[in-house]
């Protein structure tokens, strides 16, 4: 599985910074390189030094790493839903993203004009998130037309009854303003409204775009009061250093790694994925996975044949693979252990998935 990730915020909030800065992430790996396939689509690979790792390790011929897709859309403006600004029909370009990335202006620029004029990052957050509850509202409003008339048959499926009672409830949720994502749903409500992939149900990233002193400490203090996700990056500053390796970086006195690097580790966090490797002499590559997941899935994740057809897998912490210093010495000292089906991946295993694929 590859995440997806959409980007939106309102006029010069720096979301096409972001978008720019994400894209020039470039990894040297023959597999994923970096490529738009649109002009609001990149496709990167995630830096992982642990594939590099198992890739000296085990010499492999090659690594690949896993991806990530950054979608972005247009400004949204406030009555996008009204038809101000282009509207907000865009927003269905990211109806299929994993999570959304809210990019919040709160750097003080008089050279960047500012539409909203002022900076009010609380104000700029309720406005993208009602755009995505009116978008949502549109969507549940039709669904809930067609929902009626089949309900009033008299041999109304019972599927189509329980399908009306959520989207009543969410058209309720979003009539009063609320975010579906914070609302309490049982987990059979949650699998109908998966069918609509609704905006406002999609797990959120808050980016508040400027430098730490710029953030007023009350902006800080809602963010954590409320458990929202977020993070504070100064993207002009992470455009700038892009190209620059660890050691430049360091030398100008910013962090060795790319805050950039915060924005995916944090995603992945969000989204419970945890990344596997498989590794061997032709390549180390990278997976990822839903944690929780068992081993049978992590092989389905590989080939579709492997979960059908998986007999056993066989399994090493990369770190203690790394510390043998190759497959055969991990195999040698009884380190590479033989899990079945009930064994539950954990972040950092290296397997090998045995099948009568």
């Amino acid at each position: 599985m590859s995440l997806s990730i959409g980007i939106v915020g309102l006029p010069n909030v720096g979301k096409s910074t972001l978008f720019k800065t994400i894209t020039k992430k470039e990894v040297d790996c023959a597999n994923y390189p970096f490529c738009t396939i649109d002009p609001n689509i990149g496709v990167v690979a995630v830096p992982d030094s642990r594939v590099d790792q198992l890739t000296e390790i085990t010499n492999s011929a090659k690594k690949i790493y896993t991806t990530i897709e950054f979608v972005d859309i247009a400004g949204l403006v406030k009555g996008a839903n009204k038809g101000e600004g282009l509207g907000n029909q865009f927003l269905a370009n990211i109806r299929n993203v994993d999570a959304i990335v809210y990019v919040l202006r709160g750097f003080k620029n008089d050279k960047i004009i500012n539409p909203q004029g002022k900076i009010d990052i609380m104000g700029d957050k309720e406005v993208l998130e009602l755009e995505m509850i009116f978008k949502d509202l549109e969507t549940v409003e039709k669904r809930l037309i067609s929902l009626e008339k089949g309900a009033k048959s008299v041999k109304s499926d019972k599927n189509i009854i329980k399908e009306l009672t959520v989207l009543n409830k969410a058209q309720e949720f979003l009539k009063q303003g609320k975010v579906l994502s914070t609302q309490a749903w049982l987990e059979e409500e949650k699998n109908i409204l998966k069918n609509y992939q609704f905006l406002s149900m999609k797990q959120r990233i808050f980016l508040l775009n400027g430098l730490a002193n710029e953030i007023d400490s009350s902006i800080i203090d809602i963010f954590q009061k409320n458990n929202w996700p977020f993070l504070i990056i100064d993207i002009a500053t992470e455009l700038e250093a892009a190209d620059l390796n660890k050691e430049e970086r360091v030398s100008l006195g910013l962090p060795a790694e790319s805050k950039i690097n915060d924005l995916i580790k944090k995603s992945y966090e969000l989204l419970d994925l945890i990344t596997f490797f498989t590794t061997g002499e032709d390549e180390t590559r990278a997976w990822t996975l839903k944690k929780g997941k068992k081993a049978p899935q992590a092989g389905g994740v590989i080939h579709t044949d492997f979960e059908n057809a998986f007999i056993k897998a066989e399994v090493i912490n990369w770190q203690d693979l790394v510390r043998a210093k190759g497959l055969s010495k991990a195999r040698e000292k009884g380190l590479i252990r033989t899990e079945g089906r009930e064994y539950i991946i954990q972040d950092g295993d290296v397997i090998e998935i045995k099948s009568n694929a």
